[in-house]
């Protein structure tokens, strides 16, 4: 293979695919980036064996098409370290490349392309297209409440669950959830119901763009595929049974309050100053017209902010995890939000005013 190459159309598909690579790694080839070239371009892939990345880049030229590995690391330093309107020639000869632009030489180890490990798809695959944008929006808006290495391994990712004209997303680290709904143009009766790993997530948030060009979903029984902008990002899914949310959403609650959504997260950024650094428990007391939030610490240090309310109802006092709540009124973008609560064991839900897409559900501290 040989191939010339501008420096930016080398480094920009490279430091897309090279966000999948593992510092470390059990097999030396999982190091490096399966190079594919012809005359109508280059397409650039890496994969740690859970997930894999396809990226397009365009040449100058391809004088001799083929394919290889290459260090991943070593080759994005490389373009990197290079003036932008650099020209790169690479050339490969049995387990070397080498590397020239100008004056400079280089030689990088390969490792064979056959060698190369792919994620399998097995069985059919269920395919919808949505926008980018909404399903971005969707992604930001769930997952924080992911789990973060918990031993429930099935937490340690996102519910994608398709049902007629429906997708949802769901989120839980088993203290708060996130559920946010998306609609199909094209309904089937077709339903899959799978969890995505949370690196998956992750860099499905970092590929999608702020547009209305389509993404295109291919869900299977035991893999996911994103393509987007003739990016193609595969991944295994996670074997296992998801809790039941729908239990976990609250239902009939009587007392109701509709709030301006950054009042009450930039109030709560006041009080989160002075609480407690483990525990992050604030407490909320509601009364007729009136939200009261205040914390305190092992130091004896106090915060309070009272913010005036449409409520008419009884007292409560409960506490919440202040992060949780922050998370949520950051996620959402409506102007205002609204706090369904019932008592102080019970979990709070929040929403938004008109109903919305997106539900939240907080359990509640022991104050």
């Amino acid at each position: 293979m040989k191939i010339s190459v501008q420096r930016n159309q080398l480094l920009a598909p490279l430091q897309v695919a090279h966000a999948v690579v593992e510092r470390r790694q059990t097999l030396p080839i999982l190091a490096n980036v399966l190079v594919t070239a012809s005359t109508e371009g280059f397409r650039m892939s890496a994969t740690d064996l859970e997930v894999e990345l396809s990226v397009p880049g365009e040449l100058e030229a391809c004088v001799t098409a083929g394919s290889t590995t290459l260090p991943a690391r070593k080759l994005l330093d490389l373009c990197r370290a290079m003036p932008d309107d650099t020209v790169l020639t690479l050339e490969v000869s049995g387990e070397r490349a080498a590397v020239r632009a100008g004056r400079s030489r280089f030689s990088l180890a390969t490792l064979p392309a056959a060698e190369f490990p792919g994620i399998d798809v097995k069985g059919d695959a269920f395919e919808i297209e949505l926008p980018q944008r909404d399903l971005r929006r969707a992604i930001e808006a769930t997952h924080f409440a992911m789990a973060q290495q918990d031993v429930r391994y099935y937490l340690n990712g996102m519910l994608l669950e398709i049902n007629g004209g429906r997708v949802r997303l769901v989120a839980t680290d088993g203290h708060r959830m996130a559920v946010t709904d998306l609609a199909l143009t094209v309904s089937s009766e077709l339903s899959r119901r799978i969890i995505v790993p949370r690196k998956t997530v992750i860099e499905a948030l970092r590929l999608l763009a702020d547009e209305d060009t389509p993404a295109r979903l291919a869900v299977g029984d035991d893999h996911l595929t994103l393509a987007a902008a003739d990016v193609v990002f595969k991944s295994k899914v996670i074997d296992g049974s998801f809790p039941d949310y729908e239990r976990v959403i609250p239902r009939n609650q009587d007392k109701v309050v509709d709030i301006d959504r950054l009042t009450l997260r930039d109030a709560l950024g006041r009080v989160a100053i002075f609480a407690n650094e483990k525990y992050r428990s604030v407490r909320v007391q509601l009364e007729p017209n009136l939200l009261r939030l205040s914390a305190n610490n092992a130091e004896n240090e106090e915060g309070e902010d009272e913010l005036e309310v449409a409520y008419g109802g009884s007292t409560l006092e409960i506490g919440f995890n202040v992060s949780y709540l922050i998370d949520v009124l950051t996620a959402l973008r409506s102007d205002k939000v609204r706090l369904h609560l019932s008592d102080a064991g019970s979990s709070c839900l929040i929403t938004e005013p008109e109903g919305g897409a997106h539900r939240y559900v907080i359990m509640p501290m022991r104050l």
